[in-house]
This record gives C-alpha cells, structure tokens and sequence, in this order.
C-alpha cells in the first residue's frame, strides 16, 4: 500500500505534515477512494515508524481540510469531494509582493492561560466560571507592513506543557491535538466583512474605517463538542476571496 511512500525524519518539514501530504496525496490520486476506510492508527505507526501523537496529528491536519472524517466507533474515512459547497481561500494579492518572492512572517505576541469571559464560555458551552482556556495571538506580516492578526483558543488541559516549536506558528487543530485530550473533526467557518475598530488599527498600524475581511473558526470534536475558536483579522486592501471546489485545484 506505501510504494514510493516515504518521510525524511531529517527534514525541516515536520513529520506529521509529511505524513499528511502522503496520504493527500493518494487521495487525490484515486489510490485511497472515497468512502474508503483509512488504515488504523496504529497501522500507520507501525509502517511509518513514527509515534501515535505524529499520525493523530497528520490526521488532523486531513480533516481540517475535509479530506477524512471520523465515524465513532468505527474509524477514519475518506471523505466525499464537496463539489455543491462554495469553498473560499483567502488569498494575499499584492502581486508585487509575490514578484519579489517576500516570505511572510507570522509573530506570536501573546501567549497565556486565561479564565473563559462569558462570550468565550457561551462559544464553547461551559457554564464553569473558572473555565481556562489556552489563549494566542499573533500578527502576519511582510517587509515589516503588518498585514493580519490572529487570535486562537483551546481548552487548556493540567500537566501538558506547550512546545516551543508549536508558539513559532500555532495551528489550531494541531494545538488542539497536541496539548489537550481532544481530536479535532469538524470546523465551521463564518466570514463578515467589517470596518477597523481602534483595536485593530493598533494591532495593524492601519487607520479607522478601512475594510477588513474576519474569519471566525470554531473547532468541534467527535461529539461535536467545542474545542477550539479562532478570530483572524485581514486587511481588505491586501486579501481576496478565491473558491476552488474538490480536491485537485490549479495552484
């Protein structure tokens, strides 16, 4: 079933996406169909040689994208292509910026244990007023012009530390995965178009009243419980929306 599959363990690349792109990639291919039963977790450690943590988290990173899906009980399936469902992907479209081939940077700037406010307790379905959360937050930017911001939230959980590789870029499902007892399988996402508030014309070094595009993500797991929401703040003037449905899209 791996032919030609292989991870380089002494890449930069982490594991757990290497991993992800294999299996994406025999998704995309035909060689795993949809419907079809993922191997078991444990299958993949064994011929990969990896750990549970590495395979739970390239699985994550499947889902997120809507390639697999779990069936309680029963295991991890690929998922049917959404080809009825406008799917957008918020793309930078300052050309010039790509022309000059500029990395983006993304800096985190705040990273701490919080007790849950009411708005963060109703989204995810606690009423303990000692609830704590995992909060982040984080400014994308290029050539020093800041172009986004991020905040993110998980459920904190005693006695897992957070890596210091994992604050370089939080990924939320992969946060989720790694620091609390909960598999991220579903996210829903809802887009609105808003003008800049004071807050985020500090955060972004923009002024009042310039369009931005907000991204609010809520994480759930098997049984659709919360475990994770994200808010990420784009600058209007410098993100578009582009929608490519199914799995196969032209770069």
């Amino acid at each position: 079933m791996y032919e030609e599959m292989s991870i380089d363990k002494n890449s930069v690349i982490p594991i757990y996406y290497q991993l992800a792109k294999l299996f994406e990639g025999k998704i995309q291919r035909g060689e795993l169909k949809p419907g079809e039963a993922m191997p078991t977790e444990m299958k993949i450690v064994a011929d990969f040689g990896v750990s549970r943590m590495t395979v739970r988290k390239a699985i994550a990173e499947l889902v997120a994208k809507g390639m697999v899906h779990a069936q309680q009980g029963k295991g991890t399936y690929v998922s049917y292509p959404k080809l009825d469902n406008v799917v957008f992907e918020l793309n930078n479209f300052d050309e010039d910026i790509k022309r000059k081939g500029i990395q983006y940077k993304t800096t985190l700037i705040e990273a701490k244990i919080i007790k849950a406010d009411e708005g963060l307790r109703k989204i995810f379905k606690i009423n303990d007023p000692n609830f704590r959360l995992l909060h982040f937050r984080s400014v994308i930017s290029a050539e020093d012009e800041k172009l986004a911001y991020e905040v993110k939230y998980t459920i904190y959980t005693k006695n897992k530390p957070i890596l210091e590789f994992e604050l370089q870029d939080p990924n939320l499902p992969n946060l989720i995965t790694a620091n609390t007892d909960y598999l991220p399988m579903s996210s829903k996402k809802v887009l609105q178009a808003v003008i800049s508030s004071k807050d985020d014309a500090s955060i972004l070094g923009i002024g009042l009243n310039l369009p931005l595009l907000v991204v609010e993500q809520t994480i759930y797991d098997g049984q659709l419980k919360p475990v994770g929401w994200s808010k990420s703040v784009y600058r209007g003037d410098r993100y578009k929306l582009t929608s490519n449905d199914g799995w196969c899209k032209e770069d």
